[in-house]
């Protein structure tokens, strides 16, 4: 199932900056192995905001949960999901 999620960074201000960048560090790492995997299939940054809209290719609703509160960032986080299914005008025969 393909998931269509927002997601909006909201960090303590009084956060330390070395705990705020490791947090950060072990985001990435987290988002760019589920990339590598296929399951992060796409992540645009909002311009001007601490904030991403992200495609999610999984199983279904409880794994894109399990997923979102795995993220290291997930506390400080507003987060918009919308369940997306093909289109009957679409041009592609499949999501990619």
């Amino acid at each position: 199932m393909l998931f269509h999620v927002e997601m909006t960074v909201h960090l303590p201000n009084d956060m330390p900056e070395d705990m705020a960048a490791e947090i950060k560090a072990t985001e990435k790492a987290y988002s760019q192995k589920l990339q590598e995997e296929g399951t992060w299939r796409h992540l645009w940054r909002v311009a001007g905001s601490y904030s991403n809209v992200s495609i999610f290719d999984v199983e279904d609703n409880e794994a894109l949960h399990r997923i979102l509160g795995g993220l290291p960032l997930f506390p400080y986080m507003e987060i918009q999901v919308r369940p997306l299914c093909r289109h009957p005008s679409s041009v592609r025969d499949d999501d990619r």
